[in-house]
């Protein structure tokens, strides 16, 4: 079970906005790393995404601390990570929310299943799962699951 994961970017009081409004979530801010916020999903499990200013980088402490934060001003906007979420909306919510944002978003096949790339601020993605999305990923996923 993941609960948790962080992404960073430009504008994090905004996209921790957006991201609210689209799982009717609650945002807080992160206190470790100044100017980050953790938006809550509202499920469950407590599932979270945390977002960090842009160029954030999180290293192990030299003793026995938490991870510290610094900042790399020659970080490259783009990035690797990325999520695959189910939402509980609806495509059309989905492409709206990222028009408002001027964000791209688009409905592309993984084979067994679809997902919608979102595509924050353009430049960090998340795999969208709609409902009917999401129950193919488990059709698709089952001989993965115990």
């Amino acid at each position: 079970m993941i609960h948790h994961y962080s992404i960073p970017v430009q504008d994090t009081k905004n996209v921790s906005e957006v991201l609210a409004e689209l799982f009717g979530g609650t945002i807080n801010r992160f206190g470790p790393n100044p100017g980050s916020y953790i938006v809550w999903l509202g499920d469950e499990y407590g599932s979270a995404i945390e977002l960090h200013p842009a160029g954030t980088e999180m290293y192990p402490d030299a003793g026995e601390n938490q991870a510290n934060f610094r900042h790399n001003p020659s970080q490259s906007k783009f990035s690797a990570t990325h999520a695959a979420i189910s939402i509980n909306r609806t495509r059309e919510a989905i492409y709206k929310v990222a028009a408002t944002q001027g964000w791209k978003a688009l409905e592309l096949s993984r084979g067994g299943f679809n997902v919608i790339e979102f595509w924050i601020e353009n430049s960090i993605m998340i795999e969208f799962l709609t409902p009917d999305m999401a129950n193919d990923y488990l059709s698709a996923t089952k001989d993965y699951i115990k």
